[in-house]
């Protein structure tokens, strides 16, 4: 992949053979956010698990104290009170079976966060070749499947996060804007890797987290030390 020059000189401030302090790796990396729109901030963690075992499965979600500088459109499967409850906290779209013919048949998208009370599943599983492949099903580990919708909208939009491995045990997960202070950066990175930490399975074997690194969206990546906090 052919770089432009702006990427090839911010290269040059990292050291790639060195692993950062969560101090040093996010002041690097905002040094290196020199786009002209405003970068996300996202941290990578390859962990020592295998996700074809059901066992050593990654998964759940954790509401970041500065949020993720992103607007959320939340979508609420839900009917009567809990419904009125979604409209209450702010969701954009409430409804019930309306929604799930709306997305099959018009290929309708214009929302970030699903969630749904337990008896619309029933209709929303119609959903899960289309919303599966996109990260957007909702889940009772992630917290989206709940009688508790405007709870849900609430953290949403407060910067609820969900986390879980891709088919090469990789986590990929925003934790901010670039435009962000340093310590919000790095209050939301600790937050993050902690959760994935408590998250760690039973049979998970020897090093939990192999390698974690911070990166914004046009620059190049920082090696974090990915340990919990104390």
């Amino acid at each position: 992949m052919k770089r432009g020059k702006r990427y090839l000189e911010a290269v040059k401030a990292v050291n790639r053979e060195q692993v950062y302090s969560p101090e040093e790796a996010v002041a690097l990396v905002k040094k290196c956010a020199t786009a002209k729109f405003d970068e996300t901030v996202e941290l990578h963690v390859r962990l020592g698990v295998d996700s074809r075992h059901a066992d050593q499965q990654v998964r759940g979600a954790v509401v970041l104290p500065h949020g993720t500088g992103r607007s959320m459109r939340t979508l609420v499967f839900a009917q009567d009170a809990q419904a009125d409850a979604a409209k209450a906290a702010g969701a954009e779209y409430v409804g019930a079976e309306d929604l799930v013919d709306k997305i099959l048949k018009e290929n309708w998208f214009e929302f970030d966060v699903v969630i749904a009370t337990p008896d619309m599943m029933r209709f929303v599983g119609r959903l899960g070749r289309v919303l599966g492949p996109k990260g957007l099903m909702p889940n009772p580990k992630s917290g989206t499947v709940t009688m508790d919708v405007g709870k849900a909208v609430e953290e949403a939009k407060a910067g609820k996060v969900e986390y879980r491995l891709d088919k090469t045990n990789i986590i990929h997960c925003p934790i901010g804007k670039a435009s962000f202070t340093e310590a919000q950066l790095q209050e939301n990175y600790q937050t993050l890797i902690d959760a994935i930490w408590r998250s760690r399975p039973s049979a998970a074997k020897g090093a939990y987290v192999r390698s974690a690194y911070l990166s914004s969206t046009m620059g190049p990546s920082v090696q974090i030390t990915g340990q919990a906090s104390n």
